[in-house]
């Protein structure tokens, strides 16, 4: 029984797209899938089609880490403006109340600080988050609310950019699972008025580089222009995805057993415990194992190339 044909090129990395707005996120992903011809891909983590911004898109094998970039912080900026709040906290809602916005920077200055730290947020109901094997959106696309739990997050940091009443701009470095447009709306209760965003862009995802980040109408660009091999150029090392991670290299003999998938005893000098990178005697990244406390190197989810 013959085997069927693959529907794409065997290429593997990560693609850091300036995401447009208008947008979703699983739409531009098929559009970049496509242009680069390739079998497998997968994002790291939605964003809302008014959002624009960062986005990775991992490529063959590197979707097999796709989780660790969702699981890592973000950094945003969003612009919010005071006195109206909607159905979605965002400007694609309906406005459901509107307020008089009698508020100074100093009563802003003063709110913001009740956001910085471990906080616990209530996830809006227009999250893709599912209840009972559906995304909340839907139920609130029906007029159905569903009780959530606040969940714990981390605001790293919660800076003040601008205001110009009613638009208030900020910063906001944050742990995974944080909605910016629960934020915004719980920061215009706390002042009293309501708030939606109005805009909202992904600065950054984990550690990668801002400067690396590409347009789709570039990317279209270059695709019309250059052959393929110059769009691979432009697709980061697989190993990028779980760079926070420990390195660890193998000898000649551990690479040929972690290969086979077997586990692997050696000298943990570093006493480094935990998910790891592999990088075998070449140097080529062989994908994340867990060391355990008896110095047992665990395959976890490996490169097959």
């Amino acid at each position: 029984m013959s085997r069927p044909r693959k529907k794409g090129r065997d290429i593997h990395g990560v693609f850091l797209l300036d995401k447009p707005q208008g947008m979703s996120s699983n739409d531009i992903l098929q559009k970049v899938k496509r242009i680069f011809q390739a079998n497998k891909a997968g994002h790291t983590g939605a964003l809302d089609p008014l959002a624009t911004g960062m986005l990775p898109i991992c490529l063959g094998e590197a979707t097999k880490f796709s989780q660790f970039l969702l699981d890592s912080d973000k950094r945003y900026q969003v612009t919010a403006k005071l006195g109206e709040r909607t159905d979605t906290s965002d400007a694609e809602g309906q406005v459901v109340e509107t307020k008089v916005v009698n508020v100074t920077e100093s009563d802003i200055q003063q709110a913001l600080a009740q956001f910085r730290g471990d906080i616990l947020q209530v996830p809006t109901m227009f999250s893709a988050l599912k209840h009972q094997g559906k995304p909340l959106y839907e139920y609130a696309r029906a007029g159905i609310t569903v009780e959530r739990e606040a969940r714990p997050i981390t605001i790293f940091e919660l800076k003040f950019i601008a205001y110009e009443a009613p638009f208030l701009t900020l910063e906001v470095h944050c742990s995974k699972g944080t909605y910016i447009r629960t934020l915004v709306d719980d920061l215009g209760e706390v002042l009293g008025c309501g708030a939606h965003v109005t805009v909202l862009r992904r600065l950054a995802v984990a550690d990668y580089p801002i400067a690396a980040m590409m347009s789709y109408a570039d990317l279209q660009n270059m695709a019309e222009n250059q052959p393929l091999d110059e769009l691979d150029k432009l697709l980061l090392p697989m190993d990028t995805a779980v760079s926070n991670l420990p390195k660890i290299n193998l000898n000649e003999q551990q690479t040929k057993a972690v290969g086979f998938g077997q586990r692997v005893k050696f000298e943990n000098v570093e006493q480094i415990y935990g998910l790891v990178r592999l990088f075998s005697n070449t140097a080529q990244f062989l994908g994340v194992a867990e060391i355990t406390a008896d110095d047992v190197i665990r395959p976890n989810r490996m490169v097959n190339l």
